[in-house]
């Protein structure tokens, strides 16, 4: 659908129905501002979330047919 006929689309449009597609491009441009800025990863955001066994690298009790 080229530009012209996007805009003439949307000019048939009820004037409700217009404010609608209005929000709807605010939205996409947001959306897109949004998703073009890096988030800076903060160090040691994840601590205390992870907990690993003192006995994790331990051999498995399963496989002591296989050592």
């Amino acid at each position: 659908m080229t530009i012209n006929a996007l805009n003439t689309a949307i000019n048939n449009l009820p004037e409700e129905l217009q404010k609608e597609v209005a929000e709807f491009v605010k939205t996409i441009k947001l959306k897109a501002a949004n998703s073009n800025q890096l988030v800076q990863r903060q160090f040691g955001y994840a601590k205390g979330k992870v907990i690993i066994n003192k006995d994790f690298d331990e051999p498995l009790v399963e496989f002591e047919n296989y050592m």
